[in-house]
């Protein structure tokens, strides 16, 4: 029998070329949609250097700047992180050739109802009267037996071949990086892959966001924070559009060739009882182009317990998010 395909609304991939349809669900109201694009400046994001972290050489320095970066921004450039320039840009490739198949290919892998696996549009109840300009594509990357292959694109042919490398590498830049996390706070390098689990489900979401006629009063992402423990991003090295907030301030995010960018999400903040932070971002659009606990050694008369022990956190953040609050609130004691 075949799966119940979710009713969606139009693409805006769909909208962006028919421009025909009203725009109104797609402005932001009661903020400084207008000043979007003009007014935001460029910060300089902390690099990190994998290969010096993992040298006993330059590790300190480097475990210094790894600490910085995650407690007062909650995010970082990494280089030397395993993945050719090569390989990055066959990876944007694929990506952007699946979003530019007929509309009736890219149907083949629409989401099932309730699910939030395959492609689609911005998923929103009802209430919900402002939506993000951006198609997705959401899969299952580990553990292997919880692929859901019926929604990993066969066309184009490379798709899932480069996919699958993608994701084992990105898999061992976080275990790096998490054992690196923990080092850098005094803890057992092992402290928050344990905390992760045997077996951690990664994911990965390749949003697309069509030109948008209205870039001064859209989103292509509201401001949000990430569920995860840590989000890799491959950015777009052609078109600006993250942004993030620090000290009430928002900031743009220099496109840094060869570079991956990574970010803090609420289970981390929450395993390091608060000390690294899940930071608030959004991406603007372009006219043109599961069980957490927090980790026992950061919990001490100076620094009380700041969240409770929480279970199941991917199932309450979509709500969250949806509703335009942080979920992290909900662990808050």
């Amino acid at each position: 029998m075949a799966a119940e395909i979710e009713s969606m609304s139009k693409s805006v991939q769909k909208l962006a070329i028919d421009g025909k349809e009203s725009l109104e669900k797609y402005i932001q109201k009661g903020t400084d949609s207008g000043k979007l694009n003009t007014s935001v400046p460029l910060i300089e994001v902390p690099i990190v250097d994998i290969g010096l972290l993992q040298s006993p050489l330059t590790r300190t320095e480097e475990l210094h700047k790894l600490r910085s970066a995650l407690s007062s921004w909650g995010f970082l450039q990494v280089i030397n992180h395993g993945m050719t320039s090569s390989f990055l840009e066959k990876m944007s490739q694929v990506a952007k050739q699946f979003f530019s198949l007929p509309v009736e290919e890219k149907q083949k892998y629409y989401r099932e109802t309730g699910s939030h696996e395959g492609y689609g549009n911005d998923m929103a109840p009802s209430e919900q009267k402002t939506l993000d300009w951006t198609d997705r594509l959401y899969l299952t990357l580990s553990p292997e037996d919880q692929r859901q292959l019926r929604f990993w694109p066969e066309n184009p042919p490379a798709f899932r071949e480069m996919l699958d490398e993608f994701a084992k590498k990105s898999q061992r830049i976080q275990e790096i990086l998490l054992k690196e996390m923990a080092r850098s706070l005094g803890l057992d390098d092992n402290c928050f892959l344990d905390q992760h689990g045997e077996r951690p489900i990664v994911t990965a979401q390749f949003n697309y966001y069509p030109p948008c006629p209205m870039p001064g009063k859209t989103l292509g992402l509201r401001p949000h924070t990430d569920g995860s423990v840590l989000t890799i991003l491959l950015q777009d090295k052609e078109v600006e559009g993250l942004q993030f907030l620090k000290d009430n301030q928002w900031f743009r995010v220099p496109i840094i060739p060869e570079a991956l960018l990574v970010n803090v999400g609420d289970q981390a903040e929450i395993m390091s009882n608060g000390i690294f932070k899940s930071p608030i971002h959004r991406v603007v659009t372009n006219r043109e182009r599961e069980r957490i606990s927090i980790a026992d050694g950061l919990i001490d008369e100076t620094r009380p317990r700041l969240y409770k022990t929480v279970k199941g956190y991917a199932s309450f953040y979509t709500e969250y998010y949806q509703q335009g609050k942080r979920p992290i609130e909900a662990a808050l004691i």
